[in-house]
């Protein structure tokens, strides 16, 4: 078996405002939760754990390959919600979206404060 990729833990103020914040905005699933996990889950399996540790929060940065179709859903749902959004992951271009790499994106804070990136191309 190859490897592949399946869960990763997400660290958050309020576990269930930023699984929602995710599934709301990726247009994801809900998958079973348990003990200090809210989870999501992608259409190929792969889960996003949330968790409430008893630490302060790290930003971390997770960009997400979304279609143009959902791209252009999200970024609506970012305006229409009037959550702060940038061009550039320095948070220098507010309220814009890029064209790099042949493609769009755009940069979100979720609501445990992590980087969050959406594009419609890969960068390689």
């Amino acid at each position: 078996m190859t490897a592949t990729f399946n869960h990763t833990i997400i660290a958050a103020k309020d576990r269930n405002e930023s699984a929602l914040f995710f599934r709301e905005l990726l247009e994801l699933s809900e998958a079973p939760s348990w003990g200090p996990f809210t989870n999501v889950r992608f259409a190929d399996g792969v889960l996003l754990q949330f968790a409430e540790p008893p630490v302060e929060i790290q930003m971390q940065h997770y960009a997400f390959l979304v279609d143009d179709e959902l791209f252009d859903r999200a970024h609506r749902m970012l305006r229409d919600r009037g959550i702060e959004h940038w061009a550039d992951p320095q948070m220098r271009r507010p309220g814009e979206t890029n064209t790099e790499h042949n493609g769009r994106g755009v940069y979100c804070k979720d609501p445990g404060g992590h980087l969050i990136e959406l594009i419609t191309r890969p960068y390689l």
